[in-house]
Order: C-alpha cells, then structure tokens, then sequence
C-alpha cells in the first residue's frame, strides 16, 4: 500500500469511528422550560452518559414542549418516535389505570414518603403494566415538588372562594375531579398554552409547584400565591421498551447509573429552590397566602377517593398513605 492510500485508509478509519462514537442517540423531552431542574437534569445526564461511554451516547434534551403536548410525546415515546419522556405519574394511566394514585392529593407526607413507595413493590408493579401494555418502561422516579395554587386577581382563602374559578390543571381526571370538588371549573390546558392564558386571563390561577410556577414565569402574572400544599407531584423518566432492550447490559448501565445521580441532584436541588421561593415571590411583588390546609384537603379526600377507588383498588390510597 502506498503512503497515500495508507493515509486515506487511516483517514476514512477515522471518520468511520467518529461517526460509531455518536451511533446511540436519545431523544428526551419535557414540557417544562429550559431553566427548570428537571431540563437541567438531563442535561447533566447526557453529560456524564457521553464522558462514561467515550461519546458514543448521545442524549438530545428537547424542553417546553419542543416535540408536542404531554399526550403527544408520550405516544412518540411508545411508538419509539422518541426514546424517553419526563411526564407526571398520571398521565400514563390511560395504560395503567392505577398508576393515578401516586398524583393523587394529600397522599404523600414528603417526597421522601413518595420515592420509597415508588422504588419498592409499588413502582415495580406499575412499572411491569407499563411495559405489558404499551412498550414503555419505567427508569426513574423524580420529586417535582409540592403544588400550591395561583390566582390573577383572587385572594382565595377557602374552598368556597374557588366556586366558578376557571383552574387550569393537567390534561387527567384526577386533577380535574380535584377541582372540581373545591367548585371550581377545571380547564386542562398544555403547559405551554398556559403562561399567554394566564396573562389574557383565559383562565382565573392554575396549580404547580413553586419551581415550576418560577421556571414558567407564571409569578409575572399572577397577583396571589396560596399555598394548599394539596399534591406531593411524581413525575417519572419513561423509555421505549424495546430501544432499551435493544442496548447492550453495559450500556443500559451507563445510562440508568447517569439517571439515579441525576435524579438525584434533581431532588436536591427542588427541594432547596423550594425553600426559597415563597421568600423570593412575596419579595416580587406576589401576595402570599397562608390558609387552612385542612380546609382544602377534607373536600377532595371526600371526593376524589371514593370516584377512583375503583380504578386504583380498595384501599390503596389509604395503604399508600400509611406506609412507613
């Protein structure tokens, strides 16, 4: 072989191997900004995937709804559109009903209480109808944080100040039976409709975690900040079943090693903005209001039980809420 085709040989070698170092390619999406730790997260996920592989795993994050609604990319993540989706518990209920519980309200005393209940029995069960049903697999359970509700104009200090109130919540009949029993009127919305909405006043509040109402913005066009405390938010890190099958055990190791540390920096680091921000709100201008938790529980524990306990098995909400 000559010296110059030598050097080509090495060079096209060279160009093969670049092009291996990115074969695995994931594509992620929330629906959350950019600036949320949970975007974050897979940011620092991706990294440490691409340094413990060699940059051969690629993890793409796409945030704010970039590639569709909640329901849209969950249904791109089953059909294997997309690889993996960060979405609430109960958005995958319509594959497994009972996975609802785990969003459910005043079920969980901390995020720690809902983790534990998610990494045990509990989760692995959920997890096997999810992969049974619809080719989606469960690798992670992330704290989201504990939501409270914002109002535009509305100093909402018990339920009946919410009769009529026109509440944005998530596209599930949990939320919206929630809503409803404080009598206000459920809108579900996307979460990347719902700033403009806010600010137009095609909607009266919504309901998020402090974090989230941050990231979103929402503090610039909402006047009162009630703290309900009224769900402890799951949110999990779901991936087509059979593109994870598809990757070596070394490899599927890398990337659920980089998703436990991510998770876990993401926990953390809600936790503590969560500590701050009521300060930093009221700070901002937003009224905070500290009502009667007990108030707002009562009525939809009432309610919301009851309605779905068929859907999640008699006595589960309760079993949950009790656990240890």
């Amino acid at each position: 072989m000559t010296r110059a085709r030598l050097s080509l040989f090495l060079l096209t070698a060279a160009c093969a191997g670049g092009a291996y170092a990115q074969e695995i390619v994931l594509r992620w999406s929330d629906v959350v900004p950019a600036t949320h730790p949970s975007v974050q997260m897979i940011e620092r996920i991706a990294a440490d995937a691409k340094a413990k592989s060699g940059g051969r795993i690629a993890i793409q994050a796409f945030p704010a709804g970039q590639l569709g609604s909640s329901r849209d990319t969950i249904e791109a993540v089953a059909n294997g559109t997309q690889q993996l989706v960060t979405e609430g518990a109960a958005n995958f209920g319509a594959w497994v009903p009972a996975i609802s519980v785990v969003e459910s309200p005043y079920i969980w005393r901390d995020g720690d209480h809902l983790v534990k209940a998610m990494s045990g029995p509990v989760g692995k069960a959920f997890n096997d109808e999810l992969v049974a049903k619809r080719g989606m697999r469960i690798l992670g359970t992330t704290y989201y944080g504990t939501r409270h509700l914002t109002t535009s104009t509305k100093n909402v200090r018990t339920p009946a100040d919410l009769a009529g109130f026109k509440l944005r919540v998530p596209e599930n009949d949990v939320f919206k039976a929630m809503a409803e029993a404080w009598g206000a009127r459920p809108t579900p919305m996307n979460f990347g409709e719902l700033y403009l909405a806010l600010k137009q006043g095609t909607v009266d509040g919504q309901e998020n975690p402090l974090p989230t109402i941050k990231s979103g913005k929402f503090d610039e066009v909402q006047k009162y900040l009630v703290l309900t405390g009224h769900i402890i938010t799951p949110r999990l890190v779901v991936v087509n079943d059979a593109f994870w099958k598809g990757l070596k055990p070394a490899d599927q190791k890398i990337i659920q090693d980089a998703i436990d540390a991510g998770i876990a920096w993401q926990n953390a680091e809600l936790a503590r903005q969560e500590k701050e921000l009521v300060d930093s709100m009221k700070a901002g201008g937003m009224t905070v209001v500290a009502v009667d938790v007990e108030q707002f529980r009562k009525p939809v524990v009432a309610a919301v039980v009851p309605k779905f306990e068929s859907r999640w098995g008699k006595g589960t909400y309760e079993k949950l809420q009790q656990m240890k």
